[in-house]
């Protein structure tokens, strides 16, 4: 690979994590400054979960229909129209003063970012040489979680000192919005996606400036003039990578986002007297899981990160459930390991989706994947408010812990290993029963030629 190609990778690398880190950013903030919103604007039970669920919404809705649109009208064109029209709702949050309206705002927000999700991982992976592709990946979920914790932290240093009010703290994702929307502009259209619509010549001039011989050779292996929809996740070829990473990805992020957007009202009720505090430090640690992820990932490989440690964060919300009375520090300690644990883990929801299908429905695929976290992650948002008040904590935290115990054993039994793998490999067997031997040496042909 040359120095040029290997900035190039660098920086859609940067790019599209930044996108991650603005995702985080909307997220984060919204758990600090749900109760200045709550007591501004007068929030019954229901509203708060809305507003707290309510861009989670926006990204089920985005993630399918950002993925259909990249898969059909290219990967490029997508990837700035999507951050401008984030970048409008980030600047109305300065200027809502109903729930409704917030929740709206938010609402498209999360269709911007949604769609984000569904055109960067397919970019990124059809660039991105094998032996880095993991690791790769993995950054755009440390971006994510950096951005999350940024905004709390930003928002709990406002907050605890009133420098500013829940608007001001919420509109503050328009500055990283602007600066990755700039930096995007000029980003080349995915030679894969140019190659799958039969635009053979863009394809290779493309493939020579900024993709490692290997991969350039892998590019024949592209189905051409194919035309594979939503209905193609469901077929014999596509249905088991359809299930596992949408289990996966639901079964890690609801008792996260479910616990992280109430985290300082969960930890007071626990026992804790300063929520705002312990929240911080979950936040802080999750980094620190996504960052193990990155190092050991291309080491260990992809099933070892997956499941081992969503049995520790599973672990850690049992005794949660059943000790949590015993001690405050007892209580914060399993938060800290369900964190830390959590998100290595749900660091490799940033990989599968993005190699196990191929790259006629890559787009589709992760958009559905995208939307099916979002239904637990919206649900568990809305929905941990009310339980907490119906049922108390032990039979709340008992359900995040059955949800997280379920997506384990699904992992156990589906997730593959893709270590190291092309990924004419890595995806799902082609639906036109090409082997992938010959698509390979087909693949090396046209990189020759």
């Amino acid at each position: 690979m040359s120095d040029k190609q290997r900035k190039f990778i660098l920086k859609l690398t940067v790019l599209i994590s930044g996108g991650m880190l603005i995702d985080g950013f909307i997220l984060g903030a919204i758990g600090i400054v749900m109760p200045a919103i709550t007591h501004s604007l007068q929030l019954s039970l229901a509203w708060q979960g809305l507003i707290g669920a309510s861009a989670l919404i926006g990204i089920f809705l985005g993630g399918p229909l950002g993925g259909y649109l990249a898969d059909k009208i290219g990967r490029k064109p997508m990837f700035t129209v999507d951050l401008a029209i984030f970048l409008l709702g980030s600047v109305l949050q300065f200027f809502v003063t109903e729930a409704w309206q917030l929740f709206a705002v938010r609402l498209v927000m999360g269709i911007a970012i949604g769609a984000d999700y569904a055109i960067g991982w397919p970019l990124l992976a059809e660039f991105a040489p094998a032996r880095l592709r993991g690791k790769l990946l993995c950054v755009q979920e440390v971006g994510w979680y950096v951005g999350y914790l940024a905004s709390y932290a930003i928002g709990w240093a406002l907050t605890v000192s009133n420098s500013a009010n829940w608007n001001v703290i919420l509109g503050l994702s328009t500055l990283p919005t602007v600066i990755v929307l700039l930096a995007r502009l000029g980003t080349p259209e995915s030679p894969r996606w140019l190659m799958s619509k039969g635009r053979t010549e863009e394809a290779l001039a493309l493939a020579e400036q900024y993709m490692s011989p290997e991969e350039r050779a892998d590019l024949g292996s592209t189905q051409v003039g194919r035309t594979l929809g939503f209905a193609s996740l469901f077929s014999p070829a596509y249905a088991k990578a359809t299930v596992f990473v949408s289990v996966f990805w639901i079964c890690l992020v609801t008792p996260y986002f479910a616990i992280g957007t109430f985290v300082p009202t969960v930890l007071e009720q626990l026992g804790l007297e300063d929520g705002l505090t312990g929240g911080l430090a979950i936040n802080a640690i999750a980094v620190g899981g996504t960052l193990i992820a990155v190092a050991l990932i291309e080491k260990v490989g992809r099933r070892k990160l997956a499941i081992p440690p969503f049995a520790l964060a599973t672990l850690a919300l049992f005794i949660v459930a059943f000790f949590w009375n015993v001690s405050p520090l007892v209580t914060v300690g399993c938060f800290l390991v369900f964190s830390l644990a959590n998100a290595v883990s749900t660091t490799l929801t940033g990989v599968y989706p993005g190699e196990v299908f191929p790259t006629e429905i890559r787009g589709v695929g992760v958009g559905f994947a995208t939307a099916a976290s979002r239904v637990g992650a919206a649900a568990g948002t809305f929905l941990l408010p009310l339980c907490l008040e119906a049922y108390g904590v032990t039979t709340t935290v008992l359900i995040a812990g059955g949800i997280s115990l379920f997506g384990v054993i699904v992992t156990y039994f589906l997730a593959p290993e893709t270590k190291g793998k092309l990924l004419s490999e890595t995806s799902a067997p082609s639906a036109a029963g090409h082997g992938l031997r010959s698509a390979r040496e087909h693949g090396r042909r046209v990189a020759r030629t």
